[in-house]
């Protein structure tokens, strides 16, 4: 009997993971826009760019989906090279000490439409770890038609205060509340990694006939 349940369960566990795909997020195509008031007159924006991680989908059941997603701060850019100096600098985000925030799913719930999603996680930023939820779009799942390879993409919202990280310095005069958009754009992990190796090994003989001339 217990053998019996063991095997159900095993087999339970096996169909739960079956559909579900894993992508390797496409640096190029993983970003993010975050954008604050400053003294109430304006509100400016800055990016973050060249993100990777790992994302389980599976269309059918998304509330099984999980994302694991890092961020090299060095990408930082207001488009005001002293602005980001100062970003970069101990006054904010010291990327010397910290040089990656890092975001991990812990949970995954169905949102108002077909398309929609609340993704919960664990946003580590500066030193300090903070339970953060997103409103997530599904943008679109199918066939990349340059690459020809499966990809699927998504937009996230969510307000964070950067005083629990630790980065308040200004506030109140300059806003607490950051407002971030998160894209994201993802390839099926296996057929990625050989899309890869393939465009490396044309890349390493051209490279190889240029020499050769």
């Amino acid at each position: 009997m217990i053998r019996r349940i063991a095997i159900a369960t095993s087999l339970a566990l096996a169909s739960a993971s079956v559909f579900a795909t894993t992508y390797t997020l496409e640096p190029n195509y993983t970003q993010g826009v975050f954008r604050w008031n400053h003294l109430g007159f304006s509100s400016p924006a800055a990016q973050f760019s060249q993100g990777t991680g790992t994302l389980e989908f599976d269309p059918a059941d998304p509330v099984r989906s999980s994302v694991s997603v890092t961020i090299p701060l060095s990408t930082l850019n207001t488009g005001v090279p002293d602005l980001d100096e100062d970003f970069r600098s101990t006054d904010f985000f010291d990327t010397a000490r910290f040089p990656s925030a890092t975001f991990k799913s812990t949970r995954v719930e169905k949102g108002s439409m077909k398309d929609k999603l609340k993704v919960t996680g664990n946003l580590s930023l500066h030193g300090v770890t903070k339970p953060v939820t997103l409103d997530v779009t599904l943008v679109k799942l199918g066939t990349n038609p340059r690459s020809s390879l499966p990809t699927v993409g998504f937009d996230a919202l969510t307000t964070v205060k950067r005083s629990d990280f630790g980065l308040g310095k200004y506030v109140p005069q300059v806003g607490d509340e950051v407002e971030m958009r998160i894209i994201i754009q993802a390839v099926e992990a296996k057929s990625y990694a050989e899309y890869l190796k393939a465009q490396e090994a044309a890349e390493a003989s051209k490279a190889k006939g240029a020499a050769q001339k």
